[in-house]
């Protein structure tokens, strides 16, 4: 997904779109957030949020992180993002892992069953505006609250599978 344009994109210094995200960035590593950066963003970007979910989990969709209200003047998080609700840059955690019930803020990363791998979807979308959300939103809440004020979205898709 990208801009009308095609000028917006997302990416990470750990790891390329397609490929296998370091475990550093995992349930069976350390768990810190990979480092992401953007460009491209269109004129009129207030804000961006993030949301990364994996589509591939038996129980349904799973969300492993949130963020919102992230300045427009950001264009990129550094790896290892703390987890607080609120960010010293204006940023806000929402509430993540889980598919209808979420219990965490910040970062969560992959930790998938035993078995093949499954695609982690990191998606950005440039918003004409802040959000008035509360830190621990859920993930229902930010998609509802974006309706309308969407730009443009961008991605980045990185795989992990853990070993039998």
């Amino acid at each position: 997904m990208s801009s009308c344009n095609g000028t917006f994109h997302l990416e990470s210094p750990a790891f390329r779109d397609g490929e296998l995200i370091p475990v550093i960035h995992t349930g069976e590593g350390l768990n810190l957030s990979p480092p992401l950066r953007w460009s491209g963003a269109p004129a009129g970007t207030a804000s961006f949020a993030l949301i990364l979910e994996d589509p591939d989990a038996p129980t349904g969709t799973w969300v492993h992180w949130v963020l919102f209200n992230i300045p427009a003047a950001i264009k990129a998080l550094p790896a290892g993002l703390q987890r607080s609700p609120d960010l010293a840059n204006g940023a806000r955690h929402g509430s993540c892992w889980g598919v209808d019930r979420f219990e965490r803020v910040g970062f969560h990363g992959p930790m998938p069953p035993p078995g093949r791998a499954h695609r982690y979807r990191f998606e950005l979308i440039a918003l004409d505006r802040l959000l008035p959300l509360e830190p621990g939103c859920t993930v229902h809440q930010l998609r509802q609250a974006m309706g309308g004020h969407e730009l443009a979205r961008t991605e980045l898709m990185g795989f992990f599978s853990q070993l039998p």
